[in-house]
């Protein structure tokens, strides 16, 4: 489809040209090519409109993400800290030394995978190009056979090379790596580590996202020991923080990472760690998908869902266990 837009433009071009006079003969001539340096050149929005392209420059806007992540995201300070910080950095170097590694760790429902799914809008606005040049990877669903790894290890290594190569700015997500087969992740370490080209493809311009609920309980814990000595969450160390994460998965049998050499070779960049949503963020989340939905935001009804919700631990019933997951579900379900 693409190719045959293309080649319609190209049959207009004549038709444009003799629309622009009495235009001079040289503002026509360098029209004409502006039009061919704009199809020819690699960035050019032109180009991109009848071409599916990629941002081998960097079109990450930091302001409205940070914006979009204030927004949209509850109860995440230390993730939205990191990613922003990450990202940022990221931004501003032309050819990284190699690709950005961010790791997700927490319970499920606290905004690993919508915080991904931000940061792909706001490298690919358009959803046709994002199609192309974000890719996802489930591990239940690309990887369900332990006994078929070797082959998997195969699929994954010609995935990731020929997709980098057709786009250097490509975005790899990793969903549920907790029950990713052992030893299978360990297949892409040489794309990630500081090697400049492998075999004529460079890949410091990609961006690897692993989303994983290992490291959640030890994250849940430590935020709830700082609640009963009557510290905020924001006191939290970061820092800290990221080390128990790395050495909990490290251990953990069942986090994707057990024994990694990612973590062996220290190519993960960041551990992130995503903290229990307590009521008042369901509630938000609870607010947001009323008004989704079309629905009046009916204060009693939040707060009837985002109560019910929390159930973590049975005494306190300070956290969602499911985060804010089931919202969707529990408002059609009450409306």
């Amino acid at each position: 489809m693409k190719l045959l837009n293309a080649a319609g433009f190209f049959a207009l071009v004549p038709t444009v040209v003799l629309a622009l006079e009495p235009i001079t003969t040289s503002l026509t001539i360098g029209g004409g090519a502006a039009v061919m340096w704009q199809l020819l050149s690699q960035d050019s929005w032109l180009k991109c409109h009848f071409w599916e392209c990629c941002n081998v420059k960097d079109s990450l806007d930091i302001p409205a993400l940070k914006m979009g992540l204030k927004r949209e995201v509850f109860g995440q300070h230390l993730a939205t800290h990191v990613v922003l910080k990450a990202l940022s950095a990221n931004a501003k170097v032309k050819w990284p030394a190699k690709p950005l590694v961010m790791s997700f760790h927490g319970w499920t429902g606290t905004g690993k995978s919508f915080i991904s799914k931000i940061i792909a809008k706001n490298l690919y606005p358009l959803e046709e190009i994002r199609r192309r040049f974000v890719h996802q990877f489930d591990a239940v669903l690309h990887f369900p056979h332990a006994e078929h790894v070797n082959r998997y290890k195969e699929q994954l290594q010609n995935w990731i090379r020929g997709n980098v190569s057709a786009c250097p700015r490509s975005l790899f997500i990793f969903s549920e790596m907790d029950q990713m087969p052992h030893g299978l992740i360990d297949s892409i370490l040489p794309y990630l580590s500081h090697h400049g080209e492998i075999d004529g493809v460079y890949y410091g311009k990609a961006i690897f996202l692993f989303l994983n609920n290992a490291g959640g309980d030890m994250i849940t814990e430590v935020a709830l020991d700082y609640w009963r000595q009557q510290k905020g969450r924001e006191e939290i160390p970061l820092k800290d923080l990221q080390s128990w994460i790395s050495q909990e998965v490290f251990n953990n049998r069942n986090s994707g990472f057990w024994q990694s050499k990612l973590i062996q070779r220290n190519v993960v960049d960041y551990f992130v760690p995503f903290l229990p949503l307590e009521y008042t963020h369901v509630r938000e989340c609870v607010r947001v998908e009323l008004r989704f939905q079309g629905h009046h935001e009916d204060e009693d009804l939040i707060t009837e869902i985002a109560l019910a919700m929390a159930d973590y631990p049975s005494n306190e019933r300070l956290y969602s266990s499911k985060g804010c997951k089931t919202v969707a579900s529990k408002v059609n379900l009450n409306i």
